[in-house]
């Protein structure tokens, strides 16, 4: 039996739905955003007589979360996929019209027509360390903020905001006493952890992002699949004889673990004798130095990926071969 498909367009307050049958054309639907929507739509669903569904919504931040869990927990099959990729679709059938039904609906023949990967829910675990570790992120940039605030800032002003930045301060030590915590809680994560800080260049802190962003090594089949949910992957830009763009990385993906492998690359290119070897051998290729962080940044993200599947700590002889 083909599931009928369930297109999702979601909000803070409320989502809009399309129900796509063959047998039954469409039927769109609102609900609110919370448990009692939730069981609404489910007791909709029943009444349509719908017994096998793939449920298909947008990534868009953590509104669509408990509602991806709630339909999974019903035994349905859902898919949560890049926003670019419905864009692209819409453009594929010239759709000029935007309206929260119209987004539903053509989420659900993105859904009927692709059959997107099913998604799975984030185990509770990394999920609340996934949560840890962005709250300790928006501290950090709260805190970057206020310093800022201060250059220009009167008196008063200053002493306000100096007594801001110290609250933020002692937010940022508890929040990562409560990591610490967390992981001796969880030591198949500390195991995972440790794992990840013998790739030479990664500390603590960066593996702790890797394990919070990439959720269950086992849901990605190789090291590309990981390296493109990360928007790591190179984008070819060439045409006939007269188009000779630069290749670039595609910036398509998880912007947190681009921005946690960066500072890891630098340090690697200049003092990690391995990833030293590798960015020499591309630069000498004429690649420029964004282009070698990139494949560096890439490179770690194949390592981590090797790392979590085979359970094993770093190999230095791994990096023998060239990229």
């Amino acid at each position: 039996m083909t599931p009928t498909v369930l297109g999702i367009d979601i909000s803070k307050k409320d989502f809009h739905v399309v129900l796509l049958n063959s047998n039954r054309g469409t039927k769109p639907k609102k609900f609110t955003n919370n448990t009692q929507g939730f069981e609404s739509l489910h007791d909709w669903l029943k009444q349509q007589d719908v017994v096998e569904l793939h449920a298909c919504m947008e990534a868009t931040s953590i509104y669509g979360e408990a509602l991806a869990e709630f339909l999974y927990q019903q035994g349905f099959i859902v898919s949560i996929v890049n926003p670019a990729r419905i864009k692209g679709f819409a453009k594929s059938e010239l759709l000029r019209t935007k309206t929260d039904s119209v987004d539903s609906a053509l989420i659900a023949r993105f859904c009927g027509a692709i059959k997107p990967s099913p998604w799975t829910p984030t185990a509770p675990e990394v999920k609340e360390l996934q949560a840890l570790l962005r709250r300790l992120e928006s501290l950090k940039e709260m805190e970057t903020q206020e310093r800022n605030r201060l250059e220009t800032a009167t008196a008063t002003v200053a002493q306000l905001t100096q007594s801001h930045l110290e609250y933020l301060l002692e937010q940022q030590k508890l929040i990562k006493q409560l990591i610490g915590d967390h992981f001796d809680q969880h030591p198949h994560l500390k195991q995972q952890r440790d794992l990840l800080t013998s790739i030479p260049g990664i500390a603590q802190q960066t593996a702790s992002v890797l394990l919070a962003e990439i959720g269950q090594v086992s849901d990605y089949d190789n090291a590309r699949q990981l390296a493109a949910y990360a928007g790591l992957t190179p984008c070819e830009h060439t045409s006939g004889t007269s188009v000779h763009g630069k290749t670039r990385l595609s910036g398509t993906g998880n912007v947190r673990l681009r921005k946690a492998l960066y500072l890891p690359a630098v340090v690697a290119m200049r003092h990690n004798p391995l990833l030293k070897a590798m960015s020499e051998r591309l630069l000498s290729r004429g690649k420029v130095k964004m282009q070698v962080i990139g494949a560096l940044m890439r490179k770690l993200v194949h390592l981590a990926f090797g790392i979590l599947k085979s359970q094993k700590p770093f190999d230095p002889n791994y990096l023998s071969a060239t990229p």
